[in-house]
């Protein structure tokens, strides 16, 4: 059983979801251009469909307190715009790394730690990425492990989630 079907099966207080954003992405945009890539964007679309279908799934899941996470992109626009974006670096870690927050019945996340993103220039002409960016970039080549540095939920916003919406749902349970 997947996590889909636990959600639609289940009867659960909290769901946060991190749908796999591979082909909801902004910065994936280039690769539907069907004039250019042909057959192989007509099959990116074909994904990007499913994609939009999976994330709308934990959207529409019988919860009464949904999260869903993802970064900046398709679900933007097709969709609606998230009812909030944070960065890490509000959260203690000293990273950028722009993150949409679909909500239900939830509270906006509060800034715990407020520190200075970790910014570093490069030999490689790009400026303004703060060091976990390019490491993830430029340093770890291999697909599989880009993939893990990218979908990195960072661990003072797990905290901020923990307490803030834990505090949250432990409250409408005492009232």
């Amino acid at each position: 059983m997947d996590g889909i079907e636990h959600t639609v099966d289940g009867e659960w207080d909290l769901l946060i979801a991190h749908p796999p954003c591979t082909y909801l992405t902004v910065s994936g945009n280039r690769w539907f251009n069907v004039e250019k890539y042909g057959d192989k964007a007509l099959e990116r679309i074909k994904l990007r469909e499913e994609a939009v279908d999976f994330f709308m799934r934990f959207i529409n899941a019988k919860c009464e307190h949904i999260a869903v996470e993802n970064p900046v992109g398709y679900m933007n626009t097709h969709y609606r715009k998230p009812d909030q974006i944070i960065q890490p670096f509000w959260f203690g870690d000293p990273e950028r790394k722009t993150t949409c927050l679909w909500l239900k019945s939830l509270p906006l996340l509060k800034a715990t730690n407020m520190v200075d993103p970790d910014i570093v220039n490069s030999n490689t002409g790009h400026s303004g990425y703060s060091q976990w960016h390019m490491d993830m970039q430029y340093i770890g080549k291999d697909k599989k492990e880009r993939s893990k540095w990218r979908s990195k939920t960072f661990p003072g916003i797990a905290k901020a989630i923990a307490a803030q919406w834990g505090e949250k749902l432990m409250e409408e349970e005492n009232d």
